[in-house]
């Protein structure tokens, strides 16, 4: 199973991309991503590729569970 994280884009610079998720900036490739993407819109990421773009509000319910299922865990 894969496991893919939604995640913003801050800044892009050739083909990497700078992604926020909640306050961690990482550095991913653009290079598999089928569509052009900008500064502000998320995508989903995994293993350090951007794969698809993602709408904001698909984006944040999605966060949202894995902040659930994060705070079932600790309890």
């Amino acid at each position: 199973m894969c496991l893919a994280i939604p995640s913003e884009i801050v800044a892009i610079k050739d083909n990497m991309a700078t992604i926020d998720l909640g306050g961690v900036r990482r550095e991913v490739s653009l290079l598999l991503l089928p569509e052009e993407a900008s500064v502000g819109e998320y995508v989903l990421v995994h293993a350090g590729f951007a794969i698809q773009k993602i709408d904001k509000e698909a984006a944040e319910e999605t966060l949202k569970l894995f902040e659930e299922i994060a705070e079932k865990q600790d309890a």
